[in-house]
């Protein structure tokens, strides 16, 4: 359960998040749309500890977060994962090591068990499978392409089973095929993990495809929050704009492809 309380933030002149309030519950995945530059991303990065707010707190499953810093903090937010736009890979290092990255430095985040060579490689395997991407271990990032490199960097989150994972614009520039993977491997992770996931998207679609509950930002705050039937009545012009654009209900879709 994630508590976000009249949290502040402005960068210069910009103010990103003016006194926001947001419960996250346990187990959902709650998406967070809006126009992008509008501070989703800021959001996220203070749900997970990397950036501070000028005023008001997050707790994560009772613990502050805003208060903790350094080795406290590390501690707070080690079962947290999150996707980062650009899919943040190493450059410099093949698929398999970047996956293993965080169980080679960390270990098991429940138990504090160090992995021997064999287990991670496993381990990496395995993570490499549920997103598709058996047998590019030893490919280079420079290889993949975007979606693939998407996959790659959700197999680095996956592949420690974090309890909270936040996806910060998991389908912006993937084609609609490319995208849809990712909305299913989303849905996936959640069903595999049981995890707690929170999206931020513009992109309303796959909104409707992976959420539980949609939540509307605006003006620093969160205007609307609620299931995608009654979302998608609100009276708000940027809602029905954003209605408009899909020709299908993705709900629809996700019925036949999760029991069909």
């Amino acid at each position: 359960m994630i508590k976000i309380r009249d949290l502040w933030k402005r960068f210069g002149s910009l103010q990103v998040l003016a006194g926001m309030n947001l419960d996250i519950l346990e187990g959902e995945t709650l998406v967070i749309l809006g126009p992008s530059g509008i501070g989703k991303s800021v959001l996220l990065k203070h749900i997970i500890g990397l950036l501070k707010p000028d005023n008001g707190t997050v707790d994560v499953n009772d613990i502050r977060i805003t208060d903790l810093r350094g080795p406290d903090l590390f501690k707070a937010v080690q079962n947290m994962g999150m996707l980062f736009q650009g899919a943040a890979l190493f450059d410099s290092m093949n698929v398999e090591e970047n996956v293993a990255f965080y169980l080679k430095q960390h270990g098991d985040p429940e138990t504090g068990h160090r992995y021997s060579r064999s287990e991670i490689a496993d381990l990496v395997a395995h993570a490499l499978e549920m997103v598709g991407l058996q047998g590019t271990q030893k490919k280079m990032p420079s290889e993949l392409s975007g979606g693939m490199r998407k996959r790659a960097g959700l197999a680095r989150l996956i592949v420690y089973r974090p309890k909270i994972v936040l996806y910060d614009e998991p389908t912006t520039g993937l084609d609609p095929i490319m995208a849809m993977q990712i909305n299913e491997l989303i849905v996936k992770t959640k069903e595999n993990l049981k995890a707690t996931s929170v999206v931020v998207t513009h992109d309303i679609f796959s909104a409707l495809y992976v959420g539980d509950r949609l939540a509307l930002m605006k003006e620093g705050k969160i205007a609307h929050i609620t299931d995608p039937d009654s979302f998608l009545k609100i009276d708000d012009p940027l809602i029905k704009f954003l209605s408009t654009t899909i020709s299908q209900d993705p709900r629809k879709l996700k019925e036949k492809n999760h029991h069909g």
